[in-house]
């Protein structure tokens, strides 16, 4: 049994990688993907009328204040994004992306989308919904049983 469950441990390790490693921008990418996921945070707040902080960003993408703030700085000296200063609390700065990143970004996600596109014809909608719940359903399992606060819920 215990040989088992380390095969399965390898496995999901193993997936986890995998998915990790896939290249959704084909190698032509002018951002990492965590650079693309800070800027598609920043981009829906932007659409939505809303400004975004970095301690929200390194909530939602799951890496921590310092690495969105040095990921930030170094977008920022590209002119990707710029921080404005809130006009209620001096200690706040908002992430924006400039006029001219919008196109860089928007040309990445065109990318990412026909990948997603390819994805769905292939593994079609039936299949891809059927894996997106179940890995998210699994995901949660494997968050709860990780918690040792919630093991005995």
């Amino acid at each position: 049994m215990k040989i088992e469950i380390n095969e399965y441990l390898l496995k999901l390790f193993h997936l986890v990688k995998d998915l990790g490693d896939i290249d959704f921008f084909w190698g032509k990418a002018k951002l990492s993907r965590t650079e693309f996921r800070i800027l598609w945070e920043v981009a829906n707040e932007q659409c939505e009328g809303r400004d975004i902080i970095s301690s929200e960003l390194a909530r939602r993408i799951g890496i921590t204040r310092s690495a969105v703030s040095q990921i930030v700085a170094k977008l920022e000296k590209n002119g990707i994004v710029k921080r404005v200063g809130s006009e209620y609390d001096r200690k706040i700065a908002y992430i924006r992306l400039t006029d001219e990143a919008k196109e860089t970004f928007m040309q990445q996600a065109r990318q990412a989308n026909e990948f997603a596109e390819r994805v769905l014809a292939e593994f079609g909608r039936e299949r891809l919904d059927k894996l997106l719940d179940e890995s998210r359903e699994f995901s949660e399992l494997c968050y709860r049983l990780a918690d040792p606060s919630k093991a005995a819920q």
